[in-house]
């Protein structure tokens, strides 16, 4: 197949429309079910390079849930506990303790539910039986892997009515090394971003702590490769080798940092002890549920416990998760890696991400206030590494 004729590109307004390779090769893919869409396959190419790369330098399965061209998530295939899996509402998945694409999968799925509702879903690894059934009781647009077993294919079919989008790709393609664009009616050509993000860029600790273990260098990759396939301005929280928080896409430096951090501390108190015995009704669904769970942490969350409120979730009244005991448990967190596609202008940056546990950081350094953001780190025993490298994705 060289070229694939779509229903439209970003929009309805906008055909006609196509992907086809301009060497007049065949296209590195096979549309094994569905209709994918122009939105679609950006979501699929940009996603799959991100878990390949994270197979790749970290020798892990790896997924990612895409929305709009921007990871809510990626994470490696690390067994998860029993608090994590209930927030993620996995705890009934039958073998995915026995399925390492299916827990690396569940971990993504689960970070940001809000945002990866109607996902784009992209695996290092073919996906497996356990896989496809985490992913038929989601609401999601389609699947990029490398291959699928056939009990996965007769599940994933099923979807949507027989429409869901279901991609292969083949895991040995290599993209010719310069890459083009239109705009305005203007080509732009530029050299692939294929470097090489590893342990190696990390050398280069520039704070009086330089203890930097295994698992934030790990964690740290995570976040930097999450980021070079995040559209900037981004930065990136992660921990347990899981991207826990995306700042995507923002103008300022400090409001991804934000932005990231409040993701990563809900997808922390979702695992709280209140949240998990949120006394849900049986026929509440996960949406509904990600909904109420949202709202209840929230500044909103009394709202929940009102008459005529409280009924349509729950058994019971809900009890009031205080301002004070959400501060007090992430007060106590720590071990989370920062990343960030561009350097830190200033310090807020790391006093926000100290606020939701953050130990370690990498970025690109550069900035004339490096020394601040240095000394704010100092201040916090916190580790930073400089990469020396930008990852601007546009």
């Amino acid at each position: 197949m060289k070229e694939f004729e779509l229903k439209y590109g970003c929009n309805p307004n906008q055909k006609p429309a196509r992907i086809f390779m301009k060497n007049g090769e065949d296209l590195p893919i096979e549309i094994v079910n569905g209709r994918p869409g122009f939105i679609n396959f950006l979501d699929a190419f940009n996603s799959w390079q991100l878990v390949k790369e994270l197979k790749d330098i970290l020798g892990m399965p790896a997924a990612t849930s895409f929305k709009h061209v921007s990871p809510t998530s990626a994470a490696l295939a690390i067994p998860m506990n029993k608090e994590l899996k209930q927030a993620c509402f996995v705890e009934n998945i039958k073998g995915l303790d026995d399925s390492a694409i299916g827990t690396a999968y569940a971990r993504a799925r689960g970070t940001d539910r809000m945002s990866s509702f109607g996902d784009w879903i992209a695996l290092s690894e073919p996906c497996d039986e356990v896989t496809a059934r985490l992913i038929r009781r989601e609401v999601s647009d389609g699947i990029i892997a490398p291959d699928y077993t056939p009990k996965a294919l007769e599940i994933l079919k099923k979807k949507k009515n027989g429409g869901y989008n279901v991609v292969k790709i083949d895991k040995d393609y290599v993209p010719e090394p310069m890459e083009q664009k239109q705009v305005f009616g203007i080509t732009f050509e530029q050299l692939r971003n294929d470097f090489r993000i590893d342990r190696d860029l990390l050398k280069n600790v520039v704070t009086a702590n330089k203890d930097m273990p295994e698992s934030a260098i790990r964690d740290l990759i995570v976040s930097l490769i999450t980021l070079k396939y995040t559209q900037s301005n981004s930065v990136c929280y992660a921990v347990d080798g899981q991207a826990i928080g995306v700042g995507a896409g923002q103008q300022s430096r400090i409001h991804c940092t934000r932005l990231a951090g409040d993701k990563a501390d809900y997808w922390h108190l979702r695992q709280h002890e209140k949240v998990l015995s949120l006394p849900f009704k049986e026929d509440v669904g996960r949406p509904e549920r990600d909904n109420a769970i949202d709202m209840y942490l929230g500044k909103h969350g009394k709202d929940l416990s009102k008459d005529g409120v409280w009924e349509q979730f729950f058994t019971r009244r809900p009890e009031e998760f205080t301002q004070e005991e959400k501060d007090a448990y992430l007060s106590s967190l720590t071990g989370v890696s920062l990343g960030s596609d561009a350097f830190f202008p200033f310090g807020d940056n790391i006093e926000r991400g100290r606020e939701s546990g953050v130990s370690y950081v990498a970025e690109p350094g550069g900035s004339v206030r490096d020394d601040d953001v240095i000394a704010t780190c100092d201040k916090y025993g916190i580790v930073m590494a400089f990469t020396g490298m930008r990852l601007f994705h546009h």
